[in-house]
């Protein structure tokens, strides 16, 4: 892995060098639900004042949502729904979005996108903001989803007697999730290369 690329822009690049790109590619995307799980360690006893530290609110909505029978996807959404906190302060939903969206369907997705402004109906108006908020997205075919995640798992997972499982136990999980993206503009689609 210590071939390297020869070109200054990428206006000279060649086959080759693309080709050497891509074998380092596939060995560090390979490492990415490890890096994901080492990020999600970081809101490990940062409490912001909540009852519970971050991550234990994390691990607590997805133990919640898995006990519930949810899909190994929206387990692992519900787990990293807050992986934002600690680099996107301001838009959490929007980051762990973003890490999310190769791997999961586009509802969940949309859940994970919006539930920072689902949960506020049930704190915003403590703050001075809009409770209602959520409303601006009534009719909209994954609203009662998105209220149902953060009614169901969300906004219940603050409870310090919880039985709450550990990482570990959902590491498995991410792993799977997050084994192959389901769309990506860096990875052809599986048919076309099941077809080929």
């Amino acid at each position: 892995m210590d071939a390297r690329a020869r070109f200054r822009a990428m206006t000279e690049g060649t086959a080759e060098d693309w080709a050497i790109i891509a074998s380092h590619a596939v060995a560090f995307n390979q490492g990415l639900a490890r890096r994901v799980l080492d990020h999600l360690r970081l809101l490990d006893g940062d409490f912001g004042g909540f009852p519970v530290d971050r991550l234990t609110h994390s691990l607590q909505t997805a133990t919640r949502a898995h006990r519930d029978g949810r899909s190994e996807d929206y387990v692992v959404m519900a787990l990293l729904h807050d992986i934002g906190d600690t680099l996107g302060s301001f838009n959490h939903p929007d980051v762990a979005a973003a890490i999310l969206k190769p791997f999961v369907s586009e509802e969940l997705h949309w859940i994970c996108e919006k539930h920072g402004i689902f949960q506020g109906y049930y704190f915003f108006q403590y703050l001075g903001l809009d409770r209602d908020m959520r409303e601006a997205y009534r009719g909209h075919p994954w609203f009662e989803a998105c209220a149902e995640f953060c009614e169901k798992y969300d906004q219940a997972a603050f409870d310090p007697a919880y039985d709450t499982a550990p990482l570990e136990f959902f590491e498995p999980m991410v792993m799977r999730v997050m084994a192959y993206p389901r769309q990506s503009i860096y990875v052809r689609d599986r048919a076309t290369l099941a077809a080929e």
